[in-house]
């Protein structure tokens, strides 16, 4: 047998008096054992002359050695073979007795001194290591005995031994091996810890308590499983890994063939159609219990990588039972917004006025919604483990609102008499639900826009039954505006108006302050768009600059008192009081060029004024000629693309001109 050079490998020893081989161990023994005879030698006469004295107790007789026998000789220390090692669990202690036989028959030192190596002592070698082997598997399969830590503390120390020696051997051929190398037990282990963990987890299902109150059978094996793990890898933690070397890394070794094995146990119970129920706690587990729960239990947090785990489910199963509940929520969310909406109509029949509260009337219907389609997000959320996914719940409100909306026209064409009283009522849910929507940033801009549309119809069509009574009641004053009547009396035709209309909305009680602003806002807005369009109307002709110059001042005027009123009742629309002051300057200035550049600061300040509201302008002052009026409407189109860069909201997009006067 060929034999070569191995480098010198540190036994570890228990004591500094145990030596390192078998012939020194020898030499030991008989040396103890030379001692001993001597001292039976030396004493014996004397023990004969003591036989028929008085026995003494042991405590006593011991006493007296003591005091005979000042220097007693050291102790030799009890030197165990290998399977004595190996049968009390000293495993490390095992593996270096191997480790000095190996070297000895293997060495080249061996070859040297011509020790000879024989085949049955080669043979009766790998006997022992397959003997070591198959004790190291057996502690290591029992790791989570509390009972056996010393055990597997010798077991990692000789896994570390025998990889050394593995790798020695690595450097040669490997027909010039012994047949056990490598002996690969860091492998060994690995593959054993992975079997360990998978039985441990089906037998979770026998061994776990606690979850006997659970619906299913499904649950139960999931929350079993569940508990088991959080439990070993507590254990892990508080005594497995006090046995290892943190090169092993053995906390995130142990989550991590906990994850895989209970990701396949998932992967299993997911395989055939699963009841909603069972669905939804699968979800929980996966995105909820078990990552924020068992994953993050403060004594593994300093411990564990969670990051570094991958999902439990692939993507395809995960995604079956993601639609799953999504469809289910879908279909419960829709139908509680349906049956909120059913309560309120039903309540607007009952003849019952609504609910007073602060001095104004209210509606609970936004609320509602907005607390089922929040707490459903939320659960989903939760559930789902995605943000993202579970915004789809909130598109039920496109449905909902449409319905709402379909509501509140059939409620405007009845005859309720209670209608004023209910659409002040909803009018404060519809402001609810708008604010609800601008808020979800989550929201596609689009689809943002088309329910803020709905939600605008709904204002609108509650804002339309109160003002159109108000235009109704002010028609008749605005039929006096810009005609030669106004413009010998501006001052007592505007006042009737301001009175008529102070009147009109002091009757509005008991809406709440907010919506009440914005139907104040709306007011101001269309009351000052008529004011225009009767302007445009052009019934007054101004032939000179006299009349034009008064003209402008009663405009001035009118502008200021009509926004004072507003103001001071609650609009927020105060961009409006510069609206006629602005066409005031067109009436006022007299030089076409100055004019001319009137125009366009004008149409640079509202982009949305047309062409034809400015040549309806123009024609007021009928001392313009034709070449001037030309000369402005080319500078108009040449000027047109240059807005302000923050211009007022729409205004004059709204104001109707007839084509015949262009």
């Amino acid at each position: 047998m060929k034999t070569i050079q191995l480098p010198t490998i540190n036994l570890r020893r228990k004591s500094k008096d145990v030596l390192e081989s078998p012939e020194a161990l020898s030499a030991s023994l008989c040396a103890a054992m030379s001692t001993e005879q001597t001292e039976k030698s030396s004493n014996g006469a004397g023990g004969e002359k003591r036989k028929n004295k008085i026995r003494f107790p042991d405590r006593m007789r011991i006493t007296g050695l003591k005091k005979r026998h000042k220097h007693k000789p050291p102790e030799v220390p009890v030197v165990l073979d290998f399977s004595q090692n190996l049968e009390q669990n000293h495993l490390a202690e095992a593996s270096q007795h191997l480790l000095a036989q190996e070297e000895r028959l293997f060495s080249s030192e061996a070859a040297d001194e011509q020790v000879p190596c024989t085949d049955g002592e080669e043979d009766r070698l790998q006997k022992d290591y397959e003997a070591l082997k198959l004790q190291l598997r057996m502690v290591i399969h029992d790791s989570f005995n509390t009972d056996n830590q010393a055990a597997l503390k010798s077991a990692v120390t000789t896994i570390l031994q025998e990889e050394e020696r593995d790798h020695v051997w690595e450097k040669t051929a490997k027909h010039e091996r012994p047949v056990w190398r490598p002996m690969e037990c860091r492998e060994i282990h690995n593959k054993l810890l992975q079997m360990v963990v998978e039985v441990r987890l089906q037998r979770a299902n026998e061994e776990e308590s606690g979850a006997d109150k659970l619906s299913t059978s499904l649950k139960k094996d999931i929350c079993r499983m569940g508990k088991r793990i959080q439990n070993d890898l507590l254990q892990v933690v508080r005594d497995v890994q006090g046995c290892y070397p943190p090169e092993f890394d053995v906390c995130n070794m142990y989550t991590q063939l906990y994850h895989q094995a209970f990701s396949m146990k998932l992967q299993e119970l997911t395989q055939s159609n699963t009841e909603l129920e069972d669905c939804i706690y699968i979800l929980s587990w996966i995105n909820d219990y078990y990552p924020k729960g068992v994953l993050q239990q403060k004594e593994l947090q300093s411990h564990i990588n969670s990051e570094a785990l991958g999902p439990l489910l692939p993507t395809e199963g995960l995604k079956t039972l993601d639609e799953q509940y999504l469809s289910h929520k879908e279909a419960v969310v829709k139908t509680w917004l349906s049956s909120a909406l059913k309560r309120e109509e039903e309540h607007w029949q009952t003849g019952e006025k609504p609910e007073l509260m602060d001095n104004y009337y209210i509606s609970h219907l936004a609320l509602d919604v907005i607390h089922l389609v929040d707490g459903a997000i939320k659960e989903a959320v939760t559930i789902l483990g995605n943000e993202d996914k579970a915004q789809r719940i909130l598109f039920q409100l496109c449905s909902f609102l449409a319905s709402y909306k379909k509501s509140i026209k059939e409620l405007l064409k009845g005859k309720n008499k209670d209608i004023s009283d209910i659409l002040k009522a909803n009018l404060v849910s519809i402001k609810q639900l708008r604010e609800y929507i601008k808020a979800r940033e989550n929201l596609p801009e689009d689809v943002k826009g088309t329910w803020l549309s709905t939600v605008a119809d709904l204002r609108e069509s509650c804002h339309r039954y109160f003002l159109s009574t108000i235009h109704k009641e002010l028609k008749r004053h605005y039929q006096k505006l810009w005609t030669q009547a106004w413009f010998s009396s501006s001052h007592n035709i505007t006042g009737d108006l301001l009175t008529a209309l102070e009147d009109q909305t002091t009757r509005i009680t008991f809406l709440k302050p907010a919506c009440m602003e914005e139907l104040l806002s709306q007011l101001h807005t269309e009351v000052m768009m008529e004011y225009v369009r009767r302007m445009l109307k052009r019934k007054v002709k101004l032939k000179e600059k006299g009349e034009q110059e008064t003209a402008a001042t009663f405009l001035c005027e009118d502008s200021a008192r009509i926004n004072a009123l507003f103001i001071r009742t609650g609009s927020k629309e105060k961009w409006l009081s510069n609206v006629l002051p602005k066409m005031s300057e067109v009436l006022r200035l007299q030089d076409a060029g100055s004019l001319r550049s009137e125009i366009v600061t004008l149409t640079r300040t509202y982009p949305d004024i047309s062409e034809r509201q400015v040549l309806a302008l123009l024609q007021l002052k009928t001392n313009l000629s034709s070449e001037d009026v030309r000369n402005i409407k080319d500078s108009l189109i040449e000027n047109r693309t240059s807005p302000v860069s923050e211009p007022p909201p729409p205004f004059f997009c709204n104001v109707p001109v007839k084509r015949m006067l262009i």
